[in-house]
């Protein structure tokens, strides 16, 4: 497979070179591309080091397969013609073309099957928040339907980028040396402290991150689910952790729902209060899977249960994800 990285020298970028090498994906050539600032550095994949081209309007992606996309929206609209025209398949990390009803949103291990429709042969990838949570989701959807859904977001540094991480990592630094942190990625210092905003606000008081995890979700598992979220930026650095409600349509036992999410794909299960284990995102960084637990009745409704979510914000949601849907394509004959 001929394959793009789009925005090759950011964060997602970086992880999709080191997934694709722990995947042994099928690469036979390999193109990278960014901005006129990254064009001309070079990184290895392979044993063999590939220079970034500045990404430009023109015919750069005759021949390619799949071109993998992470340079932000405004990036992913002004050169979608250009990435597709000649048949790539465009595996988009920005939020440009998520809710457009022409273009699939998918998360393997949720609804696959609608990446083999793809009119303007672009596939987009989910919020990262979306991603973990829809995963976790569909193993409760399984057994009842899903009515409504109310999340807590713990979002880490590396979903403002790698320039936010080192953002982070400075502000202790500076702190702890007695100087002024700079701030600069955030509306305010995020060392030693929660920032209840992630993204704008919008005329409902939601911000558009949590919006996306309202809208994204009911794409993603084609229902009629009801989802109230609050995003808060917490100062790790690229685990994100989520705490969820679950209205089902009937009651379900903490069992049942243990089960079927043992039984889920790309679900671990670390549930054991007793000896204090549980996932956290000190641990779970550089993990493929999402993990789970505190599993435990909602006290507040028959029909709730609650429980714990946490997965690596750059890996599975967003580089890992693409690359599965690349895989999926791949694997069922349509690329």
């Amino acid at each position: 497979m001929k394959i793009a990285i789009v925005g090759a020298s950011g964060a997602v970028g970086q992880e999709f070179l080191k997934v694709l090498e722990e995947r042994d994906f099928p690469v036979s050539e390999l193109f990278l591309f960014g901005s006129s600032r990254s064009a001309g550095r070079r990184y290895g994949f392979r044993g063999v080091q590939h220079e970034v081209r500045e990404l430009r309007h023109g015919d750069d992606f005759r021949g390619i397969d799949i071109a993998f996309v992470s340079a932000g929206a405004s990036v992913s609209k002004e050169y979608a013609d250009d990435i597709t025209r000649f048949g790539a398949v465009m595996i988009d990390n920005s939020s440009a073309f998520r809710m457009d009803e022409d273009v699939p949103l998918v998360v393997p291990e949720v609804n696959a099957v609608d990446a083999l429709v793809r009119p303007r042969g672009i596939i987009a990838n989910p919020n990262c928040t979306t991603i973990q949570m829809v995963v976790a989701l569909k193993a409760i959807e399984s057994l009842s339907h899903i009515r409504r859904v109310h999340v807590a977001t713990y979002q880490a540094a590396s979903g403002a980028g790698a320039a936010a991480m080192d953002e982070l990592r400075q502000q202790y630094a500076d702190i702890s040396q007695g100087k002024e942190p700079k701030v600069e990625k955030f509306a305010y210092q995020l060392a030693y402290n929660l920032i209840p905003q992630v993204d704008v606000f919008m005329d409902n008081g939601y911000t558009k991150e949590e919006m996306k995890m309202y809208n994204e979700t009911r794409k993603i598992m084609h229902s009629d689910i009801e989802v109230s979220a609050m995003c808060v930026r917490v100062p790790s650095l690229r685990a994100h952790s989520e705490c969820i409600w679950a209205e089902t349509e009937r009651p379900l036992s903490v069992e049942e729902a243990r089960r079927a999410f043992e039984n889920a794909e790309g679900i671990i299960v670390t549930d054991c209060p007793e000896k204090k284990e549980y996932p956290m995102p000190l641990f779970i960084s550089g993990r493929d899977e999402v993990f789970v637990g505190r599993i435990r009745k909602d006290i507040s409704t028959p029909n709730g249960l609650t429980f714990w979510c946490v997965s690596d914000q750059i890996k599975k949601g967003a580089a890992l994800n693409a690359v599965q849907i690349a895989e999926y394509l791949i694997a069922t004959g349509n690329k």
